[in-house]
């Protein structure tokens, strides 16, 4: 039986990251809402949760695709409310990371913005976003926002996403 592990991730709107994480194979659940790191409990991003099998995708390959899928080398007004960061769960994933990271750089031309930080405190968000793009990939924010990080990731990542994504 493959074991299930977890990792956070924040970046843009959790309506994207959430569609880009259900797409890939070996992710078994993916919950949508807001992350607050264990050093500030208080100050809450949005993010997902991701929980995955070790044995289909590795975390390396979750995190290149969650550092391609945002910008994760940009600063900008928007930063409080979209956080770029990776949560773990367990400390020994924390150094795992922070090699993971420093591998990725060499794909960036400007240097990663994207933190490492402890997992603190999970708020969902409402129930009629969960899924967002999937119940509807015809509504406009879906088409514009979504859909091109879909297709990105089937031209760049195609060995991981699921047969299921159109």
């Amino acid at each position: 039986m493959d074991k299930i592990s977890k990792v956070g991730f924040g970046g843009g709107c959790h309506w994207c990251t959430e569609a880009v994480f259900t797409a890939l194979n070996g992710v078994e659940k993916v919950e949508q809402g807001f992350i607050a790191p264990k050093e500030n409990t208080a100050d809450f991003s949005e993010a997902v949760i991701v929980h995955y099998k070790d044995e289909v995708i590795a975390l390396k390959d979750l995190v290149a695709i969650h550092l391609d899928t945002h910008r994760s080398t940009e600063n900008h007004s928007m930063r409080n409310k979209y956080r770029s960061a990776v949560y773990f769960f367990k400390q020994n994933d924390e150094l795992l990371l922070m090699g993971i990271m420093t591998d990725l750089q060499q794909y960036f031309d400007s240097p990663l913005i994207t933190v490492i930080l402890r997992f603190g405190e999970f708020k969902s968000s409402e129930e009629r976003f969960h899924n967002y793009y999937f119940n509807d990939t015809e509504k406009p924010f879906c088409k514009t926002h979504i859909t091109p990080k879909i297709k990105m990731l089937k031209e760049k990542y195609a060995q991981h996403v699921s047969p299921q994504v159109q």
